[in-house]
């Protein structure tokens, strides 16, 4: 079972606006927060819900260009909101966090058992692409 993740981001605060409005449709926000003080090197933020920190990002070079997370949403209106927020946020940013996930708006063979945020076409569940 998976704890949590970690990303380094280019731009916290460009990160940090961008998962604000993107992961509230489904519940998510900032839970817990470290200070560059407190750390001595940068500041993090830690995405979560029920107080619990899930999803972390921090400054820093980032180590890979393609990243795949996926959040799971327990409605397909919370999945639509989700892909909407994440298109209109990348819509007002001109220069995208390096993290910034690329929004799937069909599901792949993997997540065809579950909806996740990156699910957003019921006729897509559970039928994986062949490709």
């Amino acid at each position: 079972m998976l704890d949590h993740i970690g990303l380094r981001v280019s731009d916290v605060a460009a990160a940090q606006a961008f998962y604000d409005a993107t992961l509230a449709p489904l519940g998510i926000a900032v839970v817990f927060s470290v200070s560059a003080a407190e750390t001595g090197t940068q500041a993090y933020l830690g995405y979560g819900s029920e107080g619990r920190p899930y999803f972390w990002i921090g400054a820093g070079e980032t180590s890979t260009r393609v990243l795949h997370v996926a959040f799971t949403a327990d409605s397909r209106a919370k999945v639509d909101a989700f892909y909407a927020a994440a298109m209109a946020a990348a819509a007002r940013t001109t220069a995208r966090p390096a993290s910034a996930p690329t929004i799937t708006p069909t599901t792949t063979a993997p997540s065809c058992s579950m909806r996740t945020a990156t699910t957003s076409r019921p006729s897509a569940i559970c039928k994986p692409r062949l490709s």
